[in-house]
């Protein structure tokens, strides 16, 4: 109790409220071990160094910033003046290239007849040219002779090297168009192709109809006409495939292959035909009297009639519908002037009653050719042609053949 008694009866520690400038009156203590130095700096002399150190602080930040900048201006002024040298250096490789290049062409005119002084002209300009570079390329060391000359000819090796790509392209160019080309003609072809090969089947059809309807007589006799019986034989050779370029177009190959196809078709069929006597032996006509049962036009009493009667003036040309052979060329009974031609294949045609004969036994004849005219000869009762066709001897309904159509 005593000694907090003392401890409240002790002075309170004094407050200080006044407040000192910053620049003050302040001193600098230095001891030593005998002696001590006092060093003491008024308010204006603080206000001086704080000055100094201010403007020392700020020349060195200037300082620094001038040389960033002038080290990064030096640097860009070296990278223009590098590209200025390359630049330069690309140049002069040019005008080397080129010099080299007149100096081909001059020589390549000296083998000509060009003017000798015209070129000598040339030449000269082109020596100045290139002593002029020589004279540049010597003055500057960082442009030699020997870099110039190298890069020359790696100039010309560009150049060749553009000229072929450019060549490339253009063939490249040339070669789409051509492809073009062969394209539309392949569509055209197929077209052609397309349409000869409808044409080739129309001509088949058409014979094959021909040949069917000449069947139909042939069946009421029961008889049938097998007209691809000889189809493809009597043929032979060696096998040589054909490794043309159609192989190599499925397409086209079959077009091709179909289009031969029909082809030897038309030829086998054409072929069949010209030894089938299809279509009328005259040009003008009526039937007086048809094939099978009839009124005999004397006895009026019924009888068979082997062929059928057809009626046109005397004198009118028969032909033959089919290439043949003449087995019979004379006068028959009751057939009176008769032609008879043996057409191979099992067909036979008989004319009679004809005015005149234009063929002997044993002639060939020819489809469309004339065999004699219409006449009234021999058991008649007027102008007309009767007309036969016998099939492996049998006599067949010739009406058929005769409205069958080509």
């Amino acid at each position: 109790m005593k000694i907090q008694r003392k401890l409240e009866a002790l002075p309170a520690k004094p407050q200080y409220t006044e407040k000192k400038p910053f620049f003050s009156p302040k001193e600098i203590i230095f001891r030593g071990e005998k002696r001590a130095m006092v060093f003491r700096f008024s308010p204006k002399l603080q206000m001086f160094l704080l000055l100094v150190f201010i403007l020392a602080g700020s020349l060195s930040i200037y300082s620094y910033r001038m040389y960033y900048r002038s080290d990064k201006i030096i640097s860009t002024k070296n990278q223009q003046l590098s590209r200025g040298q390359e630049a330069y250096g690309n140049l002069m490789t040019e005008f080397v290239a080129l010099n080299k290049n007149v100096n081909t062409i001059l020589d390549s005119l000296s083998k000509t007849d060009t003017d000798k002084k015209e070129l000598q002209k040339y030449r000269q300009q082109a020596a100045l040219i290139s002593n002029k570079i020589n004279e540049i390329t010597t003055t500057n060391t960082w442009l030699s002779p020997e870099s110039v000359a190298e890069r020359a000819s790696l100039y010309d090796t560009m150049l060749e090297r553009d000229l072929a790509l450019s060549e490339r392209d253009e063939l490249k160019s040339q070669l789409e168009e051509l492809n073009e080309q062969v394209g539309e003609m392949r569509r055209v072809e197929l077209e052609v192709f397309k349409k000869i090969e409808s044409l080739s089947d129309k001509e088949i059809n058409k014979m094959k109809r021909a040949l069917n309807e000449v069947n139909q007589s042939l069946k009421e006799k029961g008889l049938y006409f097998n007209s691809l019986s000889r189809k493809r034989q009597n043929a032979g050779g060696p096998y040589i495939p054909d490794t043309g370029i159609l192989q190599k177009d499925k397409e086209l190959n079959d077009k091709v292959t179909a289009i031969f196809e029909n082809m030897e078709d038309i030829d086998y069929y054409k072929q069949v035909v010209e030894k089938t006597p299809i279509g009328k032996p005259v040009w003008s006509y009526w039937v007086t009297s048809k094939f099978g049962s009839r009124l005999d036009p004397f006895k009026k009493s019924k009888a068979t009639h082997k062929g059928v009667d057809l009626a046109s003036m005397t004198g009118n040309k028969i032909r033959t519908r089919a290439k043949g052979k003449v087995t019979r060329a004379g006068t028959a009974s009751g057939y009176g002037l008769l032609v008879e031609i043996d057409h191979g294949n099992g067909f036979k045609t008989k004319y009679a009653h004809m005015n005149k004969i234009y063929v002997k036994k044993g002639e060939e004849v020819e489809v469309g050719d004339a065999v004699g005219e219409v006449g009234s000869t021999g058991r008649s009762t007027g102008p007309h042609l009767h007309y036969e066709i016998l099939y492996r001897g049998v006599p067949v309904n010739p009406m058929p053949f005769i409205q069958a159509k080509l």
